[in-house]
């Protein structure tokens, strides 16, 4: 299981890139951010928290690459204009944006409050298009923007509104990217992890982990690793030619019809 997010790291693969990954103090983010780091880019490790984001910092500085930690709160526009600023003058361009900065609400349609509403869509939604919008402007040819969205884009459940709703959009606003910026060299695509095991996960599942586990064909959960090496890949030269997709990262969970007819073959 692929646990270290650079145990797989292409040496110098994106040496003199400039990558920003949002909500990188912690988890997917944080994977990501050393993933981008160990091939080689100068990396900006954004969020609200400062402790853990100079942690990662340290982590990436300790393994010889680049980092920057700059806090922001994805919610305020002018955070994330200066975040960019920053970025710009500290290194020149953006070559790599990722949009990963996430929250979620425990609430169903009609429980959902306005406040709900705008909390998970100005975090998870319209701080995508912002950043992106602030970023392309210096981003060369060949750059790349990953919005990461969720399965929850393609299958839900449940208590989890607006957060399925807006991951659903995440991937109609990667496809719209993809056709306005692929004139200008850009590619755009989405990442869809499944169940990953960082903290909060594993805290969530308790008792059920390992059945969560045997429901997916691969036979384990995900780890940050998992997506960091697809986003490095999506980043690189290896994919110019892939724009607009929507990549599921979720171990063969979306392709089990039937858990109870799944689980009966894999205990035969």
């Amino acid at each position: 299981m692929p646990a270290d997010p650079t145990a797989n790291a292409v040496p110098n693969r994106h040496a003199d890139s400039v990558a920003v990954v949002t909500g990188s103090t912690r988890g997917i983010g944080a994977g990501v951010a050393r993933r981008f780091a160990a091939e080689g880019a100068s990396v900006v490790v954004t969020g609200r928290s400062v402790e853990p984001g100079e942690q990662v910092v340290a982590e990436i500085e300790a393994d010889g690459g680049e980092a920057t930690f700059l806090q922001a709160d994805m919610r305020d526009p002018a955070e994330i204009q200066a975040l960019i600023e920053h970025t710009v003058e500290e290194y020149g361009r953006v070559d790599t944006l990722v949009n990963n900065a996430g929250v979620q609400t425990e609430t169903t349609a009609s429980e959902a409050t306005l406040d709900d509403w705008a909390f998970v869509v100005e975090t998870d939604f319209r701080s995508f298009w912002l950043c992106a919008k602030a970023a392309v402007e210096h981003m060369p040819e060949g750059g790349t923007v990953l919005n990461m969205s969720s399965n929850h884009a393609r299958l839900t459940m449940p208590g989890l509104f607006p957060y399925n709703a807006v991951k659903a959009g995440i991937d109609g606003m990667t496809r719209a990217m993809a056709l306005e910026l692929g004139p200008e060299g850009i590619t755009v695509n989405t990442i869809n992890p499944g169940w990953i095991e960082i903290e909060r996960t594993s805290e969530e599942l308790g008792d059920d982990y390992e059945y969560t586990e045997e429901i997916h064909p691969v036979g384990r959960l995900g780890t940050p690793a998992d997506v960091a090496g697809l986003a490095a890949f999506l980043a690189s030269d290896d994919a110019t030619f892939v724009t607009g997709e929507s990549i599921l990262v979720d171990g063969g969970r979306s392709q089990v019809m039937q858990d109870d007819v799944y689980l009966d073959y894999r205990r035969e």
